[in-house]
């Protein structure tokens, strides 16, 4: 029998190590509490607009696509000057909608890699427990501040890659372990720092075959998940050409998977029931099943299947109750059955994506680029709810807490809640 909802995100949330605060009433990491993108018991609205249903709205200055991540009465991301010149990291009180911080936290940075149009150099997820929140720039500067005085208690300004396009891992929480990638042009590696300090635990580097490949087809920007597989913790962490689980404590490889010709991964892995499922990003992209329980190079003999027609490429995927939602960066949602692949319905939505879904009270909500969202029913026919649209367009991913949602889009961060 597929697991059940609430028994992946209990697993998958023990993982993680936030403090027991951080329960289905915070979103403290992209893609929430499990990483998944699933608001357990949570009930947001279904319908809204610039002048309905909206409790605040709040203009947050720069550009930045970070989501907003939320603990207690605070809501946390990260902006920065369009090139790049000061990077910020902004607190918003959850009931008032005031900014409550807005920290300077690297100026006077001179940029020497190029920015894609798409992207921001605020564009990772910070990340937070009690008493601090993490957030990370990529190349540029990692640091935790303080959240009750957003002062730094560490910085670090010495992790470096050649992004190429911008940075958009995402970091993680695992025990002591702040983890995150580097998967530039020119470097790949996957790097643990000790929460507590910021100084490196482990770092390792990608051992994926790269051959001739250059530029674009070396680098990737997804964000790690951890699961169990036999009682042993798992890191699973796609990058461009291939996925390889790491052990998290240590950083040592375990298991991999090839898909040549995939590069810039964006997306999150899902898991469920024995199976990991990944996108192998741009180019030759395309959703892969992989079995759980492998050692060593298991291309050949752990992949379960393959789905190839309309993947998102920046959109993660969502998995409710053994069927698997996306929407291609182009606006084409699709449904699969988890366990084997098949098509179960494909329906066009319309409008480009980037940000990943959520799924709250049965529904799954779908931000895009021109601030549409677009609400349908989880469930083998495709069922639309609602289209609601804000002034402004959606890069970052929602937060849902409760029976609100925090919206972030290009220009200001909206509480909806009836």
């Amino acid at each position: 029998m597929r697991t059940s909802i609430r028994l992946l995100y209990v697993a998958l949330f023990s993982f993680t190590t936030m403090t027991a605060t951080a329960v289905a009433a915070d979103w403290p990491q992209f893609r929430g509490p499990g990483g998944q993108g699933i608001a357990e018991d949570a009930d947001p609205p279904v319908k809204w607009s610039e002048t309905e249903n909206v409790a605040w709205k709040t203009a947050i200055h720069g550009r930045g696509w970070s989501s907003p991540v939320v603990l207690d009465k605070q809501i946390w991301m990260t902006t920065a000057e369009e090139d790049g010149s000061r990077m910020y990291v902004v607190c918003v009180d959850r009931e008032s909608g005031k900014i409550v911080h807005d920290v300077t936290l690297f100026r006077d940075i001179v940029v020497t890699q190029e920015m894609n149009s798409l992207n921001s150099f605020a564009s990772p997820t910070p990340v937070v427990e009690q008493g601090r929140v993490y957030v990370n720039f990529g190349t540029y500067g990692t640091a935790c501040l303080d959240t009750t005085t957003a002062k730094p208690v560490w910085v670090r300004r010495d992790i470096h890659c050649d992004h190429f396009r911008g940075p958009g891992s995402s970091p993680i929480l695992f025990g002591d372990l702040l983890i995150f990638n580097m998967d530039g042009i020119d470097v790949q590696y996957v790097i643990a720092l000790d929460k507590r300090t910021g100084k490196t635990a482990w770092k390792s580097d990608r051992t994926t075959d790269f051959g001739e490949l250059v530029g674009d087809m070396r680098k990737a920007y997804s964000t790690p998940l951890v699961t169990e597989v036999d009682g042993r913790k798992q890191l699973i962490n796609p990058g461009a050409q291939a996925v390889i689980a790491y052990d998290p404590a240590t950083g040592k490889d375990i298991w991999s998977v090839r898909y040549p010709g995939g590069f810039s991964n964006v997306s999150r892995p899902l898991v469920d029931d024995g199976l990991v499922y990944v996108t192998a990003g741009f180019g030759k992209s395309g959703l892969l099943a992989i079995r759980l329980g492998g050692a060593g190079d298991v291309t050949d003999s752990h992949v379960a299947w393959r789905y190839d027609k309309s993947v998102s490429m920046k959109p993660s995927p969502m998995l409710i109750d053994g069927l698997l939602y996306m929407t291609s960066d182009s606006g084409i949602a699709t449904c699969l059955d988890a366990s084997n692949g098949e098509l179960v319905w494909k329906e066009r939505i319309g409008g480009k994506f980037s940000a990943s879904p959520v799924a709250a009270g049965g529904r799954i909500y779908f931000s895009d680029h021109d601030g549409k969202t677009t609400v349908i029913g989880a469930g083998h026919k495709y069922e639309p709810l609602a289209t609601n649209t804000l002034d402004s367009g959606c890069m970052a991913s929602p937060a849902v807490v409760g029976e609100t949602m925090f919206l972030r889009t290009k220009t200001h961060l909206y509480r909806i809640e009836e």
